[in-house]
Order: structure tokens, then sequence, then C-alpha cells
């Protein structure tokens, strides 16, 4: 009986191989043959699913976007209190651990590689922006932001700070833990809500 694959599994395997790759050898070392080699499988067979290096890149790069989009939405479908939510979302966006820094590198790595390549037919946006927008709308919605606020301006200030503190988390570990952004996040929020 033949061996059934599915294709779409075989492709995330081979982008995070691709994550992979990165991560170790940077975005130069990111070759076909280095991310063959790193999933497990033969040139051909790579090539059946991705023609070119680029549209490999791409789908990996959008490989990340899709799992904390997906977290995400998971979190906002829970059952929680509105703050604890946002909260929780914005942890989600932030390197934290093993697998949100690999992402957050990754993510940096392919961002500047197409933007090198003024890749113009190619989406760079993270959606966090967007996102910044709908949690401080949210709140507000949800009565817990406090009176007077510019929302266009705390979103804007949100984005920043989790722009700012994704690079540094990346740059200095040791010194922005886990335990240290969730005080930022929490001084965040409390200096917005009431």
């Amino acid at each position: 009986m033949p061996k059934i694959v599915d294709h779409s599994e075989r492709k995330s395997n081979i982008a995070e191989a691709t994550w992979r790759v990165i991560i170790r050898q940077g975005i130069k070392g990111a070759t076909v043959r280095n991310i063959a080699a790193e999933a497990g499988v033969s040139l051909g067979a790579l090539r059946h699913y991705f023609s070119t290096q680029q549209e490999l890149l791409e789908f990996a790069m959008n490989l990340v976007k899709e799992r904390v989009t997906v977290r995400c939405i998971d979190i906002m479908q829970r059952e929680l209190p509105p703050r604890e939510k946002a909260f929780k979302v914005l942890l989600e966006l932030l390197p934290t651990d093993e697998d949100s820094m690999a992402e957050m590198e990754v993510w940096l790595a392919f961002t500047f590689h197409l933007k090198t390549l003024q890749a113009s037919d190619t989406e760079l946006g993270d959606g966090i922006h967007p996102l910044a927008i709908y949690l401080v709308e949210y709140l507000d919605e949800n009565a817990l932001l406090k009176e007077g606020l510019d929302k266009d301006l705390e979103a804007e200030r949100l984005y920043a700070l989790l722009d700012g503190l994704a690079l540094h988390a990346l740059l200095e570990p040791k010194r922005l833990d886990r335990e240290r952004i969730i005080r930022v996040l929490e001084g965040y929020l409390e200096s917005i809500c009431c």
C-alpha cells in the first residue's frame, strides 16, 4: 500500500527546517540545498513544493505570522476578563520563551531580507499595527480605557512598545526576560486602563 503524504504537513516541516537553518546560519545560509538537507528531503522533493527559493522563504515567513495569529485568536475566544485577554494577546506577540524567540528571530531575518530585495510584491507587514488598533478599541468598547485618551496615538504607542520590547528581548534576553516583559506590559495597561 502506498504511503499517504500530508502535503500541508510536509510544507510546514520544510518551513520549520528553513527557520532552523536561518537561526543557525542566517538568511544567507538559507539555500535550497541547506534547507533540503535540514528537512531530510531531496532537492527534487523540495522543488515539488516550492519552485523557487523566494517562494519557500515567503511561505516560511507567512507560517510564522499564521501561527501567531492562530494563538491570538484562540486567546480572544476564551472566557476571560477583557483586560486579561488583551494582556495575554500582547504577551503572545513577544519573544518570551525558546519557541517565540526563534519565531521572532526568523521573522526579523525574513523582513530585513525581503526589504533589501525591495520585494514590492511581498507584504512585509507583520499585522501588529492593526492588532494594536484593535486592542485599544477592544479595551475602550469594554469601558476599560481611561477617558480622554487619543486612541490612535495609544495604538501607535502600543505598536512602538511591542516592537521595542521584541527587539530588545532578542538583543538582551537576560536583561529583558519574560518576567520583566510581563511587568512592562502590566505597567502599560495600568497607564491606559481605568
